[in-house]
């Protein structure tokens, strides 16, 4: 890595500034263990007093490459990264021993690529569900984009397929979920039973062979939200059997999330990311 000093100041609190989210300790590690040069000369000194011009050579030594067959990297920048998860892959443990999921893959890559490198979940897709997902490198952007989550998602769409054939081709469901905690399964009221409030607007897309293709968008996001609630609606999601799917022509849950457009916490840009869908009609 390659930076061009553009004020002057002490090494070290120029190094803070540049690598952030970089931890401190990290940083500091790099100039004893004489991975930084400047103008082609390696140093050690923390206060080395650098001017407007000078070229600073970040030589960590580890490895930056990131190839998994379950998990694809969309779009990375110091602050965050966005994912493209298969179906079968949980986001994070559900318990079991050395159990792989998208977090431990990609805390195991940042790991790699900087010294105590980290990495946060923002939200989360279920096990079988596949399709993008944000994961934050400092705890800071996390808490950014989930405190205002609602006001920084633009579009989250996802595609899926139903049972059953729809008699209006578009249609807003609202109902109360609440999860059983002995069987860990979603329940869904048409009317307030204490539950949390969740809103899906769908859009039918195509229709054959007593199956349905929809377009779905979230204006919450509850759990299993989408799937127990097309399925209270007699539409359950094939390959869906927690929540009543008689039909399986996938091998899979018919369910992707395949738009996401978010406002950038630092930056105010906005991303959007759209991620093929794996299942047709």
């Amino acid at each position: 890595m390659e930076i061009t000093v553009k004020n002057g100041g002490p090494l070290l609190e120029y190094l803070y500034s540049s690598l952030a989210p970089q931890s401190r300790t990290s940083i500091k590690s790099l100039l004893t263990r004489s991975r930084i040069s400047v103008n082609g000369q390696v140093t050690t000194a923390f206060d080395y007093m650098l001017k407007p011009g000078d070229r600073i050579d970040v030589n960590s030594n580890r490895k930056a490459t990131f190839e998994d067959r379950n998990l694809k990297i969309v779009y990375e920048d110091k602050w965050l990264i966005v994912a493209d998860k298969r179906n079968g892959l949980p986001t994070i443990s559900t318990g079991r021993e050395n159990e792989v999921t998208a977090y431990s893959v990609l805390f195991a890559y940042m790991e790699s690529k900087v010294e105590n490198g980290r990495i946060f979940i923002v939200h989360r897709l279920d096990r079988d569900t596949s399709g993008l997902l944000v994961f934050a490198k400092d705890e800071q952007t996390k808490l950014m984009l989930q405190e205002n989550w609602n006001q920084n998602v633009v579009e989250r769409k996802y595609i899926g397929v139903c049972e059953g054939n729809f008699t209006h081709k578009q249609g807003r469901i609202v109902s109360w979920l609440k999860e059983n905690p002995k069987s860990l399964k979603m329940s869904s009221s048409p009317v307030d039973n204490g539950g949390l409030r969740a809103v899906t607007h769908y859009h039918v897309l195509e229709q054959r062979k007593g199956l349905s293709l929809l377009e779905i968008e979230l204006e919450t996001g509850r759990k299993n939200q989408i799937r127990v609630q097309l399925a209270s609606e007699g539409h359950p999601i094939a390959g869906d059997k927690k929540y009543g799917a008689h039909v399986n022509p996938f091998g899979r849950l018919a369910l992707h999330a395949a738009t996401l457009s978010f406002r950038h916490p630092h930056t105010g840009k906005v991303l959007t990311f759209t991620s093929p869908m794996p299942f047709h009609l």
